[in-house]
Parts: C-alpha cells; sequence; structure tokens
C-alpha cells in the first residue's frame, strides 16, 4: 500500500519514511528502500527512515547477521545508516532495526542488548525488551545515549548476572550510579525482581523528577521489604503516582 503511493510523489523533495512492518520471510534492507522507493523519487534530496522489521522464523530459515544488512547500504552515500538484527529464540522471532543517522524521531522502540549506541537528543520515549539480562552497564549506555529521556518501558524477565552487591550488602558500591535528569514515567510490566531494584536502589540509580512508576505488585512488594527497606526508600520518595498490577485470584468468585 505504501510503496504504490510512493511512486506517484514524482516532485516530492523530502521524504521521512517510520514503519513497523510484519514481514513473511526476510527483513526490510537497503535493497528494498533503494530499488522500490529511492531510485522512483528522481526529485528527493532528504530522505531519513526509521524501519523495524520483524519476522517469525523456523528452523530451516537462512538468519541473516547484521553484517548482511549492513551490506546493503553501501551504495548509501549522502548519510549514515545504522542496522541492529536480533533473534528471540525464545518468541521464535526476530528483528530488524535500520534507520538513518543523525536520528530525528521522539521515540526508539524495542531496544535490545545489541544497541548499537550514538545520541540520541531527540528522543524522549524508549522500550527495552529482550531475551538476555540487561546488566548495569547497559542501562548507563542508555542514560548516556538518550540525555532527554522521559518515558521508559521495560520488558525483560531474565535475571542480572552480574549484581552490584553482594549477601543483601546495600553498601557496596562497585558501580557508579546512573542519574536520570528527565525521566518521569517508569513502566515495568514483565520483568524480573532485579530490574525493580535496579531502578528503586539508591546506590543504582537516582531521580531528579517525581516519577510515575507502572510495576507488578508482588515484585514491588519484594524488592521493597514490604516497604522497609531503606536502601530504598529515597528512590520510592520519589514515586508521585503508582499503578500496581495484581494476579487476581478469582476462584473464590467462581
Amino acid at each position: 500500500m505504501i510503496v504504490p503511493n510512493l511512486h506517484r510523489m514524482m516532485n516530492l523533495e523530502k521524504l521521512i519514511l517510520y514503519l513497523v512492518i510484519d514481514c513473511e520471510e526476510t527483513f526490510i534492507d537497503g535493497n528494498n528502500l533503494k530499488n522500490k522507493i529511492y531510485n522512483h523519487m528522481p526529485r528527493l534530496h532528504e530522505f531519513g527512515f526509521n524501519i523495524r522489521s520483524t519476522i517469525l522464523f523456523c528452523d530451516g530459515i537462512h538468519l541473516l547477521s547484521n553484517e548482511d544488512i549492513q551490506c546493503t547500504f553501501k551504495n548509501f552515500e549522502d548519510f549514515e545508516v545504522i542496522s541492529s538484527v536480533d533473534y528471540f529464540p525464545n518468541e521464535r522471532s526476530a528483528q530488524c532495526h535500520i534507520y538513518s543517522y543523525p536520528y530525528r524521531l521522539q521515540h526508539y522502540d524495542k531496544i535490545t542488548n545489541h544497541f548499537p549506541g550514538g545520541l540520541f537528543n531527540c528522543v524522549q520515549i524508549v522500550t527495552l525488551f529482550d531475551e538476555s539480562p540487561f546488566e548495569h552497564q547497559f542501562f548507563m549506555r542508555i542514560a548516556q545515549a538518550f540525555p532527554f529521556l522521559k518515558d521508559l518501558t521495560i520488558d525483560n524477565s531474565e535475571p542480572q548476572k552480574y549484581k552490584q552487591y553482594s549477601n543483601s550488602n546495600d553498601d557496596n558500591r562497585d558501580f557508579p550510579v546512573i542519574e536520570y535528569s528527565h525521566l518521569i514515567k517508569l513502566r515495568m510490566y514483565q520483568v524480573h525482581d532485579d530490574y525493580v531494584e535496579q531502578f528503586l536502589l539508591d546506590i543504582k540509580t537516582c531521580f531528579l523528577n517525581d516519577i510515575h512508576l507502572s510495576v507488578h505488585n508482588d515484585v514491588l512488594k519484594r524488592v521493597t521489604h514490604n516497604f522497609t527497606r531503606d536502601a530504598t526508600l529515597k528512590n520510592y520518595s520519589k514515586v508521585k503516582s503508582l499503578c500496581l498490577y495484581e494476579r487476581s485470584d478469582l476462584s473464590k468468585y467462581l
């Protein structure tokens, strides 16, 4: 539906393309963009894009690497193209994220541990997802890459491998504290307890603003020791709005 409409825009000079596409066999890459769009728009002199394509894969499918994708952009000389390929064995799915850099949108979705880095001054909304754990160093990279981050969503059920402290010793400051200067919304829907600790322990995270927090009720109680844990009091005092999720037992109503 999109490509034929673009072909009709013969006089278009500027195009910013944002797409999230479910594909059947392969990812959207540089060959797709050049052959189906770029070559059909002769007056186009400014072209920016942010495309995330996903596929469901089976055992027989050929899995492309990030290097394979980058090779398809070797003829794009007017701007830098960043790509990131991820495979999620549990979901039996894969995603390929390609975008022109500098990045111009206000949101960056489904960042994984393969996040290539960079500086994204325009981005205010970020979502994180992976089937491998997010460590403290990863969150440091996110805070540095998105200095104006306001809205963060985390989806990761894997426990962290490298703990900042051992034997529940909250005075061990092995890693630098991560400061979030603009964060005001934090959503942790499907997460391991480690990520709630990551943001509520004051030896790991510092909030400079009041926070709207969305989190699972039982996880919050475990991490805060039923709201009595000293190491969480400082950050939890910044929570001014709270949305709790509970696993309701409906058996008594049936």
